[in-house]
């Protein structure tokens, strides 16, 4: 666990990629594991993914705090993280002690990080559907992740995507970094991203539900 408190997990990605899905898919095997967390979001101008995190039914509603960066998502979780430190804070101080924070950037580019100020861990979600040439455009999100999540490959068969081509082309990109590929809308769609997180950034050993 982390010395400052919740271990806290960021989630990044493009818009659309699938960060509120692998958000909510998570909850239930956090809440499983006997876990205690919480959750904060990040728009532009609106609160819109911390409202449907709430609404889910997957968490107590006061356990998740939506920011309003109010300017491109990658600031607030790279340049000037302090609204989200600011909501990390409140919150275990709220309804602490908690064991995680998961934070959702805002939609982003390929250039998305989190700075190390904010998170301990961070995961990037990419999907299938925005292309199969994203692995081998790069970008440091793809890159320097702690783990790259492939989301949606169960579309790939209706928009082309090669999926034997993007695993290779993740493989040369991330060759020392875990990466997985997934379908979040399906049963055990984050099984794996629960293990490599409980394996990577909160147990040695994954704990059973």
């Amino acid at each position: 666990m982390s010395g400052r408190g919740a271990v806290r997990v960021g989630v990044g990605g493009p818009v659309g990629s699938g960060k509120t899905q692998l958000v909510e898919a998570l909850l239930p095997l956090i809440e499983a594991a006997g876990l205690r967390t919480a959750v904060i979001t990040n728009d532009l101008v609106t609160v819109e993914d911390a409202e449907r995190v709430r609404r889910s039914g997957l968490i107590d509603p006061a356990l998740v705090v939506g920011v309003e960066t109010g300017a491109c998502p990658h600031t607030a979780i790279r340049e000037d993280p302090s609204m989200n430190q600011a909501a990390a804070l409140r919150l275990e101080e709220d309804h602490g002690p908690l064991d995680l924070l998961l934070l959702e950037s805002g939609g982003d580019n390929l250039a998305a990080t989190f700075s190390p100020e904010l998170v301990d861990y961070w995961i990037y979600v990419i999907d299938t559907a925005a292309g199969d040439d994203i692995p081998r455009k790069g970008g440091l999100g793809v890159l320097q992740a702690d783990l790259l999540v492939v989301n949606k490959i169960d579309l790939a068969p209706h928009v082309g995507a090669d999926l034997d081509r993007m695993r290779a082309d993740v493989a040369r990109a991330r060759p020392a970094r875990p990466s997985l590929f997934t379908s979040l809308r399906g049963p055990g769609g984050a099984d794996h991203v629960f293990e490599e997180l409980c394996r990577s950034a909160l147990f040695q050993d994954v704990p059973q539900a």
